[in-house]
């Protein structure tokens, strides 16, 4: 990226989305002290955080370009170096995700959206696993499970179902009688696609699956639309089992190295 032959001459301000992307990374700068990047407090600071100009030098670009950048102006940011400006600002997992979908650009640490195949190991490590265990690609299908997971989700993982997680939540009345709280955590399951979804909200599959969710589901629009976020976390998980009657589970979500849209997921009895 080379910005110094154009420093004399800058572009004008923008409204939106490029005024929204400075406010943001404007807004973590401030947030961050010297001493967290390893640099001297140096002499009294008349603004909170970073200077422009040290952000600049952490990332590698120059600083009439990150200047243009905080302050809205319509120039060209590179995958690459927003996540330069990512790794400078220490930006969290979703922090970092909303920077990119700020940009509209694809975070280059995200898989290849043409990468669709899962590993053949992790599937193969399901069937290990002798608690109830599955695997979720990014819209939250299950791409493979072993017997005792299909012995628990009945309606989802038995039988010839639909197997995407979100579609059995809220459109099958068995996974109503099943999940134990059902509100709570068709809520909280929302709120997790949300977080999750939201590196590849765009892409077809992903804005194909919240419409007809929406249009399906009261419950489901009025969650959706509730803008609540959250990471897909464990902890206790309770089913009314047909069969089983009250079980309780602890559940652990699991993320492969270098395919963080893949989840491996296992229930291990209380």
């Amino acid at each position: 990226m080379t910005t110094s032959s154009h420093e004399d001459s800058a572009p004008p301000l923008d409204a939106s989305p490029a005024r929204a992307l400075g406010d943001f990374i404007r807004a973590h700068r401030e947030r961050l002290s010297p001493q967290a990047v390893g640099l001297p407090p140096g002499p009294r600071r008349r603004t909170p955080g970073l200077r422009r100009e040290e952000v600049a030098q952490l990332c590698g670009v120059s600083p009439t370009w990150y200047t243009w950048i905080e302050q809205g102006r319509p120039v060209s940011a590179s995958a690459e170096a927003l996540a330069r400006i990512a790794v400078a600002l220490q930006l969290s997992r979703a922090e970092r995700a909303y920077l990119f979908e700020l940009a509209a650009q694809r975070d280059p640490a995200e898989p290849d959206p043409a990468a669709s195949d899962a590993p053949a190991m992790l599937l193969k490590t399901v069937q290990l696993v002798n608690a109830p265990a599955y695997v979720l690609d990014r819209q939250f299908t299950a791409l493979a499970w072993n017997a005792p997971a299909s012995d628990l989700f009945v309606g989802w993982l038995d039988g010839e179902h639909d197997r995407n997680l979100l579609r059995y939540t809220f459109l099958s009345p068995q996974a109503r009688r099943l999940i134990v709280d059902w509100e709570i955590r068709a809520r909280r399951l929302a709120a997790e696609y949300r977080a999750d979804s939201i590196r590849h909200q765009n892409d077809a599959p992903t804005r194909s699956l919240i419409d007809s969710l929406s249009a399906a589901s009261d419950e489901f629009a009025r969650f959706w639309a509730s803008q609540d976020v959250n990471e897909r976390e464990g902890g206790q998980r309770q089913f009314d089992h047909p069969r089983d009657g009250h079980v309780v589970y602890h559940q652990i979500t699991f993320k492969p190295a270098h395919r963080e849209d893949l989840k491996l997921v296992v229930l291990v009895r209380e």
